[in-house]
C-alpha cells in the first residue's frame, strides 16, 4: 500500500507562484504520479502527469505555467504553479499508481491541498 500527503497550499495572489509536493510512504511500488484539482461545483480534472521515467504531460491551460517533477529516491513528487490565475483555485491532489503483485494495478490519492488565488 502507499499512502500520499500533500502539502504547500495556500493563499496567493494572481501573477503569483506556489509550490506544491506530495509525499508518499509505504512499501508499495510506483509507477506513474500525477497531480488532479477539482474546483468548487466542478469536477476533478487532471492537470499533469509524469512517469518513472521523467516524461511529462500537462492540461494544455497550465502548459508553460505549471511544472511536474518527482525524486524517485525520495518518493516525491512536485508542482511548480507560476502565473497564477483566480480560476487555478480549487483542491489539489495527488495521484500515483502502482503494481501490488497479484491483486495488479492501484492508485492511489491523497487527501488533496487548498490553492486560492485572490487579491
Amino acid at each position: 500500500q502507499v499512502q500520499l500527503v500533500e502539502s504547500g497550499g495556500g493563499l496567493v495572489q494572481p501573477g503569483g507562484s506556489l509550490r506544491l509536493s506530495c509525499a508518499a510512504s509505504g512499501s508499495g511500488s510506483i509507477n506513474d504520479m500525477a497531480w488532479y484539482r477539482q474546483a468548487p461545483g466542478k469536477g476533478r480534472e487532471l492537470v499533469a502527469t509524469i512517469t518513472r521515467a521523467g516524461t511529462a504531460n500537462y492540461r494544455d491551460s497550465m502548459k508553460g505555467r505549471f511544472t511536474i517533477s518527482r525524486d524517485n529516491a525520495q518518493k516525491t513528487v512536485s508542482l511548480q504553479m507560476n502565473s497564477l490565475r483566480p480560476e487555478d483555485t480549487a483542491v489539489y491532489y495527488c495521484n500515483a499508481n502502482g503494481i501490488i503483485p497479484g491483486y495488479g494495478l492501484q492508485y492511489y490519492w491523497g487527501q488533496g491541498t487548498q490553492v486560492t488565488v485572490s487579491s
